[in-house]
């Protein structure tokens, strides 16, 4: 029997009276009319019918209404015509009883004498959560977009909603019945094309989360769609009741409330506040509802609530309303807010590591606390003791802007309050603003007067003194003092912000390696085989093949550290997996130290503040794509390390003056290319290297794309090696490197652009150096001293850029024509004349990039076209059979003769004497 029954005495007959357990509206909800059909053997068709049991029917007249568990019959023979039956009515038909007896037929029912259960509204959500949390496993999508937001499916309950749960087999009765009735499936009196009744599921394509009430029961539910992110995005089950995540157990003593349920679930994945704190979500900022204060009331050990809300004003609005509601239950509670640095919890997740919370949180701002208040008290006394005069003076001397809001700057006297809305001009000739002046002193739909004025005007300013002494009826000698501070105060908030602007050299806060990540990143560094960890890490982090290429680039990437930093250009075909090595090598930077562009504008590289650029790395996912004044900028910043600009401007007088604007380097760039030939100028201040289009990678790659289909690679450790990387790259310091052995390095004879070339070689010897900080010696001065080593590792990545120098041919055209010699090798005959079908044939190569190739060897006369037939096509064949591989040979072995004869300087003793005399002579 239910708990809490009411007693309801029915008159039977006007005299007797008959005493039920149970309200009507209780047995109506607990028994719904799929369960009296079911108990008297009857079953609708698909579209809800049945022949009407109260008359002869031999066709279906009864419709039968599932959403609110009423039918209607529609035949004029029947008794019932005219007249909606519930379920009680329909008993009271059926077994042709008064409706007293109805009643109690009804209550056994619900108790247990019918075979069938109706299922109570927790166990239906109970159940369909369950199915919901399954169905995520079967669905990419789900999964991609829990991905997307940051979420961990491991350590959350987190269900998706397919809308497919009542089709099928699973399309029973008591399932469709059961979600009707808690709101999963909409009746909107719908037809499938197949003639069975059809229904809209509730919050298609969403995935769930759960609403848990004390005991731990599913008693609501929430949803976000994933695949709307302008409106209709979230979803509450109706008449939806509990928590999220659930109630706070009692002996919390710190709460972290959230915005959205979304933002918490981000929070209770991180185990170290997961195990710390308790975490409560509200549903807006404007739906901390009466059962989430009613459970944090209930909390007699609580002494701080963290506000985990959006940083933006609707969120810091929330915040003060509700701290202030919360504190007045409890005065000794702490209030506290995290200064979030993107809009929202999951924001700051996706763009940061989860250790920034728990630096959110360590410096957290306190907005209420004991000590704040004796302040407050003390200041109001000093001021109640002077005179008005002196008060003001004294309150004039204390206030201070608050600029927490740069879009509502507030300024507060003992007089009025004074709002500046919408910020402030960057033009310093001017003081634009629009004013709103405030006494609070006044009836509040009187209270206030805006004014928008220019407070460098003298005039503009007695005017708006006179008017809000007329319309506000303050004192105009305090007016003319406040206005006047005011200015002052906006003044230097104004110059504050320009210099913080102008200093500004990220948009994200430094991270700050946690003491078991340096110990990590220390062992990492110290390992004497630390280039093949690099390698064999990057591999780890998902890069397929490309041992050298991807270990080259690492270091060009690492170069942004130091003063003299490198940069490269990426060369390959169209679909070669160029701007996927360049993603790859991205990922493994640290996030605050980054930047990559598909496009950027012409101006882009000039507009940006003047440091934003210093020490970072910038990719370029086509430097095709850039405009001619763009490709310039970035030219400059490569070559000279910044980039100073003329610009000129019209003062308020309509006089035109120049204005420089300078954007800092140095920078570290890497960029993607498909040209063969690029700009010369470009070229020689970039190492080249070209992506391995052969078929063993081409091999490798396919080998690894079905095992991640096959689910075979482990996306977790990707994730690891990578931020080990960062955590590595984080780790190391800008060096200046002296290399003893740079006047015994040379060039080969024969290289274009040797000059910058040499100059380059010499810079990436020193970044080997620097990757191995941790294990070099250093001289008195503190710079890094290079060993034999570091060059043999430099010219051993080097190799391939020296060779494309000294090729005339680019990276990809070589590659093809290697194959195509080898090809016209193996026929014995060097006159051999071919198709561009043939060729496409046996090398299988497309018919743009074999043209491509064709048309560039023919300019370069390394083919010569033999015949021209337009039905048979043109034949080729090779003019000019060059001895590359002879040449790399001869390359090789010169470059490793200077390796062999160096000294190595980091022969212990060597090191010592130099170290303890500080002069390289003495050695």
């Amino acid at each position: 029997m239910l708990l809490n029954k009411l007693i309801f005495i029915f008159a039977v007959d006007k005299l007797a009276t008959i005493i039920f357990t149970m309200e009507i509206s209780e047995i109506k909800q607990a028994l719904t009319l799929a369960n009296v059909l079911h108990h008297y053997n009857l079953k609708p068709d698909k579209q809800s019918r049945l022949c009407c049991p109260f008359h002869e029917d031999k066709t279906p007249s009864m419709q039968v209404y599932y959403k609110t568990h009423t039918c209607y019959c529609f035949s004029s023979n029947c008794q019932t015509h005219g007249k909606s039956l519930d379920v009680i009515d329909f008993i009271m038909f059926k077994e042709n009883c008064d409706k007293h007896t109805a009643i109690k037929k009804a209550e056994n029912l619900i108790n247990g004498t019918s075979p069938v259960q109706s299922l109570t509204k927790t166990a239906i959500l109970n159940k369909m959560f369950q199915y919901f949390r399954n169905a995520v496993a079967n669905s990419k999508p789900a999964k991609e977009y829990i991905q997307s937001r940051g979420l961990d499916l491991t350590k959350l309950e987190i269900g998706y909603n397919t809308g497919q749960f009542h089709h099928g087999t699973r399309k029973e009765e008591m399932l469709i019945e059961s979600c009707l009735q808690v709101g999963l499936l909409l009746d909107l009196n719908l037809v499938a094309r197949t003639g069975a009744k059809a229904y809209k599921p509730f919050a298609k394509y969403c995935i769930s989360f759960a609403l848990k009430n004390r005991a731990g029961h599913i008693t609501g539910m929430y949803f976000r769609s994933s695949v709307n992110n302008s409106e209709s995005k979230h979803f509450y089950l109706k008449d939806s009741t509990g928590l999220y995540p659930k109630y706070p157990v009692p002996e919390t003593q710190t709460l972290i409330i959230a915005e959205s349920i979304i933002d918490a679930a981000s929070l209770l994945q991180i185990d170290e506040i997961r195990n710390k704190y308790s975490i409560l979500a509200v549903y807006g900022t404007n739906r901390l509802n009466d059962e989430i204060k009613t459970a944090i009331s209930e909390l007699k050990n609580l002494q701080e609530i963290i506000f985990a809300f959006d940083n933006d004003e609707a969120g810091n609005k929330a915040v003060l309303k509700y701290g202030e509601e919360l504190r007045i239950k409890n005065e000794k509670l702490r209030i506290s807010k995290l200064e979030l640095p993107c809009k929202d919890v999951n924001e700051t997740l996706l763009a940061h590591s989860q250790e920034i919370f728990l630096h959110l949180i360590e410096k957290r701002a306190f907005l209420f606390s004991n000590e704040t208040e004796n302040l407050l008290s003390k200041s109001e006394a000093n001021l109640q003791s002077a005179t008005d005069e002196v008060s003001h003076e004294v309150n004039l001397q204390s206030a201070i802007l608050d600029s927490s809001n740069p879009n509502k700057l507030t300024y507060k006297s003992e007089s009025a309050t004074y709002i500046i809305k919408g910020g402030l001009d960057k033009l310093l000739t001017k003081l634009n603003v629009t004013l709103e002046i405030v006494n609070e002193q006044l009836n509040e739909s009187m209270n206030k007067r805006r004014f928008k004025l220019d407070l460098y005007d003298n005039k503009q300013i007695e005017k708006t003194i006179v008017e809000a002494h007329e319309f506000l009826k303050l004192n105009s000698s305090a007016l003319e003092q406040d206005l006047y501070a005011l200015v002052d105060e906006l003044d230097q908030y104004r110059e504050k912000q320009q210099e913080k602007s102008e200093e500004q050299t990220n948009d994200l806060p430094n991270y700050t390696l946690t003491s078991s990540e340096k110990n990590e990143a220390l062992a990492f560094a110290e390992d004497v085989n630390l280039m093949k960890r690099i390698t064999d890490k990057l591999t780890q982090s998902g890069m397929v093949g490309e041992d050298e290429n991807k270990t080259f680039l690492f270091t060009v990437a690492v170069s942004h550290i130091q003063e003299n930093p490198l940069n490269a250009l990426i060369q390959g075909s169209s679909g070669s997996g160029k701007t996927n090595l360049l993603k790859a090598i991205y990922r493994t930077m640290p996030q605050e130290c980054k930047k990559i562009y598909s496009r950027c504008s012409e101006k882009m590289l000039y507009n940006v503040p003047k440091y934003y650029f210093k020490n970072k790395l910038i990719c370029f996912e086509d430097v095709d794509g850039l405009g001619e004044e763009a490709e310039y900028a970035w030219r400059e910043l490569v070559s000279n390390g910044s980039l100073v600009s003329g610009v000129s401007y019209k003062d308020e007088k309509g006089n035109i003056g120049i204005r420089e604007l300078t954007v800092y380097g140095p920078i570290t760039s890497i960029a993607c290319t498909t040209k063969g030939s690029v700009y010369a100028d470009n070229m020689s201040r970039l190492f080249l290297i070209a992506i391995d289009e052969s078929k063993e990678q081409t091999e490798k790659i396919n080998i690894y794309q079905a095992q991640e289909a096959a689910g075979m690679i482990d996306k977790k450790e990707q994730l690891k090696a990578v931020k080990e990387m960062q955590n590595f790259v984080r780790l190391l310091k800008a060096y200046t490197v002296y290399n003893p052995n740079a006047t015994k390095l040379k060039l080969p004879a024969g290289i274009r652009d040797e000059r910058r070339l040499y100059r380059l070689y010499l810079y990436f010897i020193d970044m080997i150096t620097v990757l191995h900080q941790y294990q070099r010696e250093k001289t008195q001065d503190g710079k890094l001293i290079a060993t034999k080593e570091d060059c043999q590792i430099a010219k051993d990545l080097l190799f391939e850029c020296i060779m494309l120098k000294m090729d005339e041919l680019d990276g990809s055209l070589r590659q093809f024509f290697e194959r195509l010699k080898d090809l016209i090798t193996a026929k014995k005959n060097l006159q051999y004349e071919f198709t561009q079908r043939e060729i496409r044939e046996a090398l299988k190569i497309s018919k743009t990039h074999l043209q491509r190739f064709i048309y560039d060897l023919l300019d370069l006369e390394y083919l010569q076209q033999t015949s021209a037939h337009g039905n048979r096509g043109n034949k080729y064949k090779i003019q000019y059979f060059d001895d590359y591989r002879k040449l790399k040979e001869d390359v090789k072995a010169f470059l490793q003769m200077q390796i062999d004869t160096l000294d190595n300087v980091n022969e212990s003793e060597k090191v010592r004497l130099w170290v303890a005399n500080g002069s390289l002579e003495q050695v």
